[in-house]
């Protein structure tokens, strides 16, 4: 598999995001066949969170927190010197989000030095491991200064615990003022940044996609599939097939006001689009995302084996700009 850079890393262009595993949707057995499926299939890039793996119904409840990590660790014990391992710390969500609960307020979910001297080493524990090759703020924190941060986290690179460093869901003006604050004190900047893009939902490009390509920011897209509605899987007027996110994860209304005749106009022109060109929409979707020019890695879930292999097939197609173009244009016209 194609693989391009962060900073001195080389990381395969489809890497496995790891919210799922550890989950009562994707027990441990069934998540280290994942994290195999995937080496096997050349993604040599897992992107998880000292967060992963809690209980999202009862944020409050501590149960479940770093059990992604843990999992994770264990299905790479064998590994270390094939993979790049990256993880988060911090806050995890807007601390008026009542899905974040009372966890935020504890000091192993803040962004200060003494915060984030407590999460490196219970995810370098968790991780099985002395070093981990990028670690990453989770979401902003306003009650740090970036400073602080940026200064932990440069002794970290220091002191050889982490390789690079990297944030997510950042404006692009909060991750320009980074960058200021790391070149002011003379720290490490940021060499990553994460969040979300997909054909359906492209608010990045406007705002930060820009500032990364200024500042030389690689950048890395969650929800690539748009939660599953760009594999090609949902139809128009047939019930959400069993298994998947929207039949398991979300109410039958909520999947309803989503999976509406609008998105389905979108998705039937992507579909035909690719289909014009002898690919899959799944494809399309990987292709128009590596057709950006900062897209260093695009990070797709998995909660089944098989998953990650079809996500790392589906990463050939390379749109051309024009092409890229022509997917967006299609979008806006179907409303």
């Amino acid at each position: 598999m194609e693989q391009r850079s962060i900073g001195d890393l080389r990381v395969s262009v489809v890497g496995l995001g790891c919210n799922q595993l550890g989950t009562a949707a994707c027990e441990p057995a069934t998540a280290e066949r994942i994290v195999l499926d995937a080496l096997e299939s050349g993604i040599n890039f897992f992107d998880t969170s000292d967060e992963y793996g809690r209980d999202y119904q009862n944020p409050s409840n501590p149960e479940g927190w770093g059990r992604s990590e843990e999992v994770l660790g264990r299905a790479l014990r064998d590994h270390r010197d094939d993979v790049v391992i990256a993880t988060k710390f911090g806050p995890f969500g807007p601390f008026d989000n009542p899905m974040v609960g009372d966890l935020v307020r504890e000091v192993r979910s803040e962004a200060s030095a003494r915060g984030i001297a407590i999460a490196v080493e219970e995810s370098l524990r968790r991780l099985q491991t002395d070093h981990f090759y990028l670690y990453q703020l989770h979401c902003p924190d306003h009650r740090c200064p970036i400073e602080e941060t940026l200064g932990a986290l440069d002794r970290l690179v220091r002191d050889g615990k982490v390789g690079e460093i990297g944030t997510s869901n950042f404006s692009g003006s909060q991750l320009r003022a980074a960058q200021e604050a790391a070149t002011e004190h003379g720290l490490r900047p940021f060499a990553t940044m994460q969040g979300e893009l997909n054909i359906l939902r492209r608010s990045a490009l406007g705002d930060v996609m820009p500032v990364c390509e200024e500042l030389d920011v690689g950048f890395i897209p969650y929800y690539p599939l748009a939660s599953g509605l760009l594999t090609g899987k949902y139809r128009r007027g047939a019930p959400a097939p069993e298994g998947s996110r929207f039949a398991d994860q979300i109410s039958r209304e909520a999947a309803a006001r989503i999976l509406s005749d609008r998105v389905f106009a979108r998705l039937d022109a992507l579909e035909a689009y690719a289909a014009d060109h002898g690919h899959t929409l799944l494809e399309l979707a990987f292709g128009w995302l590596l057709a950006l020019p900062k897209v260093v890695s695009v990070i797709a879930g998995a909660a089944k084996p098989g998953q990650a292999a079809a996500n790392a097939t589906a990463a050939g197609w390379r749109l051309t700009p024009q092409q890229a173009d022509e997917v967006i244009a299609l979008v806006v016209a179907a409303g």
